[in-house]
């Protein structure tokens, strides 16, 4: 009888606006895998600290509210379904004011550890995309295929642009909004944004979604193969 494939645990990591999101859930779709997103569960605590008037900087009161919250994500076509202590905040957190709240409560160390073990209890038995800012370093550092996904600012923004359906003119102020979440996220003292040593630097800058698409996934099928030939090497040794 012919085994199963093992299912991978697949790790993207890379800035805003680098296209993580997208093409998490693309390779998902094309692998049969679940794709998660770390970022929504940040998100998602800052709303509610938005709601209960905390402030992200009160780094105790947040790993207590976190502690209070119940989290979850339903891997939907495009993104995740998010559920906040029962409520659907899917929409609510890709706002503004959510997301720049996401990135200031994720530079606690203590906000990061609790984050850290839920997205481990999410994706240990494999078969999952995991995309964030320290997956393949700190959250899975054991995952079978890494990936850092980068682009130039000037792309970053006309693709934060797009998904917000701005204009032109908003260009300026969302350059500067993810030049400070840059800055944030490579300097935090907790899981700075990195590739991991053993990552695949994937440049989308001049690339469609489809081409990144297909190179993500020639990684996951070139690290299965190599999965398989060890799988026989050891029956062949038997």
């Amino acid at each position: 009888m012919q085994e199963p494939r093992k299912k991978l645990i697949i790790a993207i990591d890379g800035p805003a606006g680098a296209g993580k999101s997208t093409i998490a859930a693309r390779l998902a779709r094309k692998l049969g895998y679940v794709n998660l997103e770390s970022g929504a569960m940040y998100r998602a605590l800052a709303l509610k600290a938005i709601e209960n008037d905390i402030s992200f900087d009160d780094e105790a009161a947040l790993v207590e509210l976190a502690r209070n919250s119940r989290l979850r994500l339903e891997p939907q076509l495009t993104d995740n379904r998010v559920l906040l202590d029962g409520r659907d905040v899917s929409a609510r957190i890709r706002e503004r004011d959510v997301t720049e709240g996401a990135s200031r409560a994720s530079v606690h160390p203590r906000v990061r550890e609790w984050m850290v073990a839920r997205q481990q209890e999410m994706g240990r038995g494999g078969g999952i995309i995991m995309e964030g800012r320290d997956i393949g370093t700190k959250v899975f550092p054991e995952a079978e295929v890494k990936i850092f996904l980068e682009a130039a600012p000037e792309v970053r923004v006309e693709r934060r642009l797009k998904q917000r359906e701005g204009t032109p003119d908003m260009a300026p102020a969302v350059a500067q909004e993810l030049r400070r979440r840059d800055q944030r996220d490579r300097t935090r003292t907790a899981s700075p944004l990195e590739p991991a040593p053993d990552a695949v630097v994937l440049d989308s800058t001049h690339l469609s979604i489809d081409e990144v698409v297909a190179k993500a996934e020639e990684l996951v099928q070139r690290k299965l193969a190599q999965a398989e030939r060890k799988i026989s090497d050891v029956r062949f040794q038997i």
